[in-house]
């Protein structure tokens, strides 16, 4: 069994047959997904999905990103609330910073993020961190927060053999492999023979993201598989040990064992 620990199944590409996706995704042996969330305006998209499916998808809660502006106090506000009325939330995410499109709000980004991560200490729960361009001021913020004491998912690595040597000086994260890992064009396949099994888990970034050979179609669960087959060719083991081991890693990470 697989668990999807990065989808955003509820955003409005899946509106019209979310039911199929679910139901896709556990004829592919999908037995998780986690839905991190986005801003203050994905809460209750997040919400609906999560009751309608509430054994299958598990929420987390934060602000991304892309969605500082200059209003990101108060999205941080109503965020904060929501994270303490509902102790389903597995993580706190998807949080972090994107230096890809445009550094306008860095210093916000930055403080957002810092802000989040206070957070994970205080409820101790992880945290799934984006950084889209960003493995710099991403790895200043977690040290200052103070690595020891945060848990959580590098979502969606695509960085270089340096990136990941530092990533993994962090003892209580993972690195979270989509369908990068399938693209022609990436060298994630080399870099990954440096990260041990035990570190990683998987994801799909629906609806992006999409693996070969369904790059350009929207993305969703039930590819997972493909993702999980990527890896174990990379690590030479069955697809059925890999799929056990990163679900025991996932488990470990979001506590669900209970």
């Amino acid at each position: 069994m697989l668990i999807d620990t990065h989808a955003h199944v509820y955003v409005d590409s899946f509106i019209e047959d979310l039911s199929e996706v679910v139901l896709r995704a556990k004829q592919t042996h999908v037995e998780k997904v986690i839905l991190p969330n986005i801003d203050v305006s994905t809460i209750e998209l997040l919400k609906k999905a999560m009751n309608e499916y509430p054994d299958f998808f598990l929420p987390m809660m934060g602000l991304h990103p892309t969605s500082v502006k200059d209003n990101y106090k108060q999205e941080l506000d109503i965020i904060y609330k929501e994270l303490n009325s509902n102790n389903e939330y597995v993580a706190i995410g998807e949080i972090g910073i994107d230096l890809y499109w445009d550094n306008t709000y860095i210093k916000q980004q930055v403080e957002t993020f810092e802000t989040q991560l206070r957070w994970s200490i205080d409820k101790d729960l992880p945290v799934a961190i984006h950084s889209r361009n960003s493995y710099k001021e991403i790895i200043a913020s977690v040290n200052k927060i103070g690595g020891d004491n945060l848990r959580g998912v590098f979502h969606s690595f695509s960085g270089d053999a340096h990136d990941l040597k530092e990533l993994l000086n962090f003892q209580n994260f993972y690195i979270g492999i989509n369908g990068i890992v399938t693209f022609k064009n990436s060298n994630l396949r080399d870099i990954l023979k440096d990260c041990p099994i035990q570190k990683i888990v998987l994801e799909t970034d629906s609806p992006y993201l999409s693996p070969a050979p369904y790059r350009g179609k929207r993305n969703e669960p039930m590819y997972l598989e493909h993702i999980n087959k990527a890896l174990s060719d990379i690590y030479a083991i069955d697809p059925i040990e890999m799929a056990q081991i990163t679900k025991t890693n996932a488990m470990s990470l979001f506590d669900l064992s209970h």
